[in-house]
C-alpha cells in the first residue's frame, strides 16, 4: 500500500512539475520575449526589400545614371479592413474604385503578400499616411528606388526604361526571384544587363498584432537580410559627346540618328535617335496620358533609328564597291573611266550627279561621287562578289551591339532575288541601282558607322558595344567584357586608295561642310532615295586620318543632299571630340555648335532645291528613279 501511495505521489509531483514548466515558459514568452514574438496571437511579417539597381558611368568615370528614393504604398489584403479602404483612397487622393481594383488584384495574386497599390508618393501624402497608419491595418510605406537621370543628356534609347513585371511574365520569372511588384529592364541597356543591374533582394521582419497593425521590428532586426546593390556598369560613351550629338540632331527638327565609334576598340562614343522622349515619364509611376502620347505618336519616338531603321545607304556604299573592285582586280586605282554626264543601259540614258565629270580614276570618282563610274564598276564586279565583300564588312547581319532590337538590314544576292522574283526572272538592271547604294540594299546607321571605323583602322572589324565592363558589388572587382574582333582580308593598298578619295570628299568634293580646322577628315556623303517625300541625308566619316579617334555616321530623314546638314553635324562632333573636349579649349563652344546646325537646318527648310530625275531601265525592269544627288 505504501508502495502504491509513493507511486501516486511521484506521478503527481511529475505532473505538477510539467505544468509549472509550461506555465513558466508561457510567462517567459509573454513577459520577456514579447518584443520578438508579439503579444499572444500576434505574428511576424516578412517584407521583401528591393535592391538598388547598379549605376552607369561614362568612359571618363562620370556618373550618368543613379538611383533616388521611391516611396510606395503596399497592402496585405488579408490584414486590411474593408472600412479603411475609403480612408486610404482619401489620403492618396485617388478614386476609391481604382484603389479597390488594385487591392482585388493583389488579393487574387496572394492575400498574404504585400502588394503595391501606389507608387511615387510625394512627401505630403507620405506624411499624411504615416500619421494614420494606426488606422490602416495591413498598409505599409516602403522605400524603394527609381532612376535618377543626369542633366547632360536624355539617353532615351541608350539607357532604356523599366516596366512592371506582368502576370504573364511571372510564370517564367518567379523562379528567378521576381515578384508581382518588381520592375524589370524593358528596353536599352536596362534590358540587356538586367541580371547584373537588378542586385539581390533583402528582407525585413516586423511584428504585427492580431489586427494587422505594425508593432515594431522583430527581434531588433537581428534576422533581417540586407539587399545587395546591383553591379555598376562602365560605358564606352563619352557623356559630353553624347550630349552634343543629341542637341545637334534635335536642332534639325527632323527624325534621324547619330552613331559615333572608337575605331580602335568598337566602343560606342555616342548613339542617339530622334525623336526621343523623357525617360522620367516611365520612372516610378507611369502617367497614362503621357505614355499614350509617346506610344501613339506618328513620329514613333519608341523606335531606335540608330539600330532599327534600315535605309538605302546611297553613295556611302560606293566605298564598299571600290574595295571589292580593287581586291578582285576588276580595276586598278589609276585606271580611268570616261563620264559624259550620263550612263546608257538597255537602250536608255540616265544622268550622272554633277553633270559630265570627264575622265576619272577611282580617287576622283569617290571625291566627286561620279555615278557613271560606279554604274560601270558594279557591272564589272558582279553581284556575288559585291555581296561577299558587303558580308565581310558586316552588312546584311546584326553587328551584335548590346542593345535589343537591332535589325540586319538587307544585302541582296543572287539567292535573294531568286527568292523574291524567281530564278531567271530578273536581270542585271537591278545591279545598276545597287552600284550607287540604292535599290533593295538597306543598312542601319550603326552598320555604316562601323563600316567607317573599319576603314579607319585598316580592316579590323570590332563588335560595336556600349559596356566596357562592370564592377562586381560583392567583391568590388572590376570585370572587363570581351567582344569579337576579326582582321579582314583586304590589302592596305585598297584602304589607302579609298581613304584618299574620302579625304578629297571633304577637301574639295561633296562633303566640304565637314572640314575641321587642324584635323584631317575622311568622309563620304550619301542620299537615300525616299519615295514618300524628301530624300534622307547620310554622311559617314572618321578623323584624324593619320590616327583615327572617332568614326561617325549621321542620318537625317527628309533633309535632301547628304552634305547639306549631316556633314555639318559630323563636323561639330569631330571638332568637340578631337579639338575641344576640355570645354572652352581652342575656343570651343557647345552653344555655338548647336546654333550653327540650327541655322543650317533653317536655311534648308526655307529653300529646297528641285529634284532631278533619271530613268533607270533594262529589258525587264522599268522604273523612274530620282537622281540621288551625290
Amino acid at each position: 500500500m505504501d508502495k502504491l501511495q509513493r507511486g501516486v505521489k511521484g506521478v503527481s509531483i511529475a505532473i505538477i512539475a510539467l505544468f509549472m514548466f509550461i506555465y513558466g515558459r508561457l510567462a517567459w514568452l509573454q513577459l520577456v520575449e514579447q518584443e520578438s514574438l508579439g503579444s499572444k496571437s500576434g505574428s511576424v511579417r516578412r517584407i521583401w526589400m528591393q535592391a538598388p539597381r547598379g549605376n552607369f558611368f561614362d568612359r571618363n568615370g562620370q556618373l550618368i545614371l543613379e538611383n533616388r528614393a521611391l516611396y510606395t504604398v503596399k497592402v496585405i489584403p488579408s490584414e486590411m479592413h474593408e472600412s479603411s479602404v475609403n480612408l486610404l483612397a482619401y489620403l492618396l487622393e485617388m478614386p476609391v474604385d481604382e484603389l479597390k481594383q488594385s487591392i482585388d488584384e493583389a488579393r487574387n495574386f496572394s492575400p498574404f503578400a504585400a502588394s503595391t497599390v501606389y507608387r511615387d508618393l510625394d512627401e505630403v501624402s507620405m506624411a499624411r499616411i504615416s500619421e494614420n497608419l494606426w488606422q490602416l491595418p495591413g498598409v505599409t510605406i516602403e522605400v524603394e528606388n527609381k532612376r535618377k537621370y543626369n542633366n547632360l543628356f536624355t539617353g532615351t534609347h541608350l539607357f532604356g526604361y523599366l516596366r512592371g513585371v506582368t502576370t504573364g511574365q511571372l510564370d517564367t520569372l518567379a523562379e528567378r526571384g521576381y515578384g508581382r511588384d518588381d520592375k524589370i529592364g524593358s528596353t536599352g541597356l536596362e534590358r540587356i544587363y538586367e541580371d547584373r543591374l537588378r542586385g539581390e533582394k533583402g528582407a525585413r521582419f516586423e511584428l504585427v498584432n492580431p489586427l494587422g497593425v505594425l508593432k515594431g521590428e522583430y527581434d531588433k532586426g537581428k534576422h533581417d537580410i540586407a539587399s545587395v546593390k546591383g553591379d555598376d556598369m562602365y560605358l564606352t560613351v563619352d557623356a559630353g559627346l553624347q550630349s552634343l550629338a543629341e542637341k545637334l540632331l534635335r536642332q534639325t527638327g527632323k527624325s534621324g540618328a547619330v552613331v559615333a565609334i572608337d575605331p580602335a576598340t568598337g566602343g560606342i562614343l555616342a548613339i542617339c535617335s530622334e525623336p526621343d522622349f523623357d525617360l522620367d515619364i516611365l520612372n516610378g509611376s507611369t502617367r497614362k496620358q503621357e505614355w499614350a502620347d509617346i506610344a501613339l505618336s506618328p513620329r514613333k519616338p519608341l523606335f531606335n533609328r540608330a539600330i532599327q531603321a534600315a535605309y538605302p545607304p546611297g553613295s556611302t556604299y560606293k566605298l564598299l564597291l571600290s574595295i571589292a573592285a580593287l581586291e578582285e582586280g576588276a580595276i586598278t586605282p589609276e585606271q580611268t573611266i570616261y563620264c559624259p554626264g550620263y550612263f546608257e543601259f538597255g537602250g536608255r540614258k540616265f544622268k550622272c550627279h554633277g553633270g559630265a565629270h570627264g575622265t576619272v580614276n577611282m580617287t576622283k570618282a569617290i571625291t566627286v561621287s561620279c555615278n557613271v563610274y560606279f554604274y560601270k564598276l558594279m557591272l564589272q564586279v558582279g553581284l556575288e562578289k559585291w555581296h561577299d565583300y558587303g558580308e565581310m564588312f558586316g552588312f546584311g547581319d546584326r553587328e551584335g551591339i548590346d542593345l535589343p532590337g537591332e535589325k540586319r538590314g538587307v544585302l541582296p544576292s543572287t539567292a535573294y532575288y531568286d527568292r523574291r522574283l524567281g530564278a531567271g526572272r530578273w536581270t542585271k538592271g537591278y545591279l545598276v541601282s545597287l552600284g550607287i547604294g540604292q535599290g533593295e540594299l538597306n543598312t542601319t546607321p550603326l552598320q555604316l558607322a562601323n563600316f567607317a571605323a573599319t576603314i579607319a583602322n585598316n580592316g579590323t572589324w570590332h563588335q560595336p558595344h556600349l559596356v566596357s565592363g562592370y564592377r562586381d558589388t560583392r567583391s568590388g572587382t572590376y570585370v572587363p567584357l570581351n567582344y569579337e574582333e576579326r582582321k579582314l582580308s583586304v590589302s592596305q593598298r585598297s584602304f589607302d586608295v579609298v581613304k584618299a578619295g574620302m579625304q578629297g570628299v571633304v577637301l574639295q568634293g561633296t562633303g566640304t561642310l565637314a572640314r575641321v580646322a587642324g584635323v584631317t577628315v575622311a568622309g563620304k556623303t550619301g542620299t537615300a532615295q525616299n519615295p514618300h517625300g524628301q530624300d534622307h541625308a547620310w554622311f559617314i566619316c572618321f578623323a584624324p586620318i593619320e590616327n583615327p579617334k572617332i568614326a561617325i555616321a549621321v542620318l537625317v530623314e527628309n533633309a535632301g543632299f547628304g552634305g547639306s546638314v549631316s556633314a555639318p553635324i559630323a563636323r561639330e562632333l569631330i571638332n568637340y571630340y578631337v579639338n575641344g573636349k576640355s570645354r572652352g579649349e581652342n575656343g570651343y563652344s557647345d552653344t555655338k555648335a548647336v546654333s550653327t546646325i540650327k541655322a543650317v537646318s533653317d536655311s534648308l527648310s526655307s529653300e529646297r532645291p528641285a529634284k532631278s530625275h533619271a530613268t533607270v531601265v533594262d529589258s525587264s525592269r522599268v522604273t523612274t528613279e530620282e537622281d540621288p544627288g551625290d
